[in-house]
């Protein structure tokens, strides 16, 4: 069996991603009332892991273009038709299956940071509360692959109480960043443990969720709570999940070391 799995060949497309940025975070800034948090603790160089909750459907470009660097988010493919999915390939974004290991996108990502590039990943899967009560494996493994430090975001305003998953707020409402202390852990080569890599899961998934506490607390904000009844969108049994007696349990996990990216 390999060290490591092998990065992909190719970085993804970055020259669309660099040259939108200034024009989009102009617009961005204008449109709503975005106020940035810690990003000169940002590592400046090197490869870095953005994990950042999830709570409506603005997160996605926010992370991509206002971030302190460029970054390429793991993206459901469910995204990749049309007009849209031609501006996601054009600006780098990586398309991931869900639902089943994904070598190629694993792979892309392990590219980008090989690159010393930044790599934006949502744990809790998919949009919903923003609280990080679910929380996916992929984060973890990728650090694990590469060493690289991962670095928490709290978006808070981005989606209004009440709101659906396609909803954005009106112009004018304020919407925070917040980035948090990065986490580091070894970079351990095969063979790596399901269990190395569930208990490495459970170390970041506390922290992000520490950092998310002091970034609310910071901004005295609260989350938008719950999607409508019948708005969530279908998520894999894969994962963390955070019971009423705030145990941390495990929901049907299926090799996390294969799931890596979901």
């Amino acid at each position: 069996m390999s060290d490591l799995p092998r990065p992909s060949r190719h970085h993804p497309r970055r020259a669309l991603l660099r040259a939108l940025r200034p024009v989009l975070g102009t617009g961005i800034a204008r449109w709503w009332d975005l106020r940035v948090h810690g990003a000169d603790d940002v590592p400046v160089s090197g490869p870095v892991i953005f994990a950042s909750n999830h709570a409506g459907w603005l997160d996605g470009p926010l992370l991509a273009m206002m971030s302190p660097r460029p970054v390429h988010a793991l993206t459901k493919q469910e995204m990749f038709d049309g007009l849209l999915g031609t501006f996601l390939t054009a600006t780098g974004q990586i398309p991931l299956n869900r639902f089943s290991a994904d070598p190629s996108a694993i792979k892309t990502c392990l590219r980008v940071l090989a690159d010393g590039g930044a790599i934006g990943i949502f744990p809790e899967g998919t949009r919903g509360a923003g609280e990080l009560e679910v929380f996916h494996h992929g984060a973890a493994f990728l650090a694990l692959v590469s060493g690289a430090p991962v670095v928490p975001v709290t978006q808070v305003g981005t989606r209004l109480p009440g709101g659906g998953t396609s909803s954005i707020p009106p112009r004018g409402s304020r919407i925070d960043m917040l980035y948090g202390e990065a986490w580091r852990t070894a970079r351990t080569p095969w063979p790596r443990t399901r269990e190395q890599t569930l208990a490495t899961s459970a170390l970041l998934w506390d922290h992000l969720r520490q950092q998310q506490s002091r970034a609310l607390a910071l901004v005295g904000r609260d989350l938008p709570g719950p999607l409508p009844p019948g708005d969530a969108e279908i998520e894999p049994d894969t994962g963390f999940v955070e019971h009423s007696d705030h145990h941390h349990d495990i929901a049907a996990d299926n090799s996390a070391d294969q799931q890596g990216a979901s």
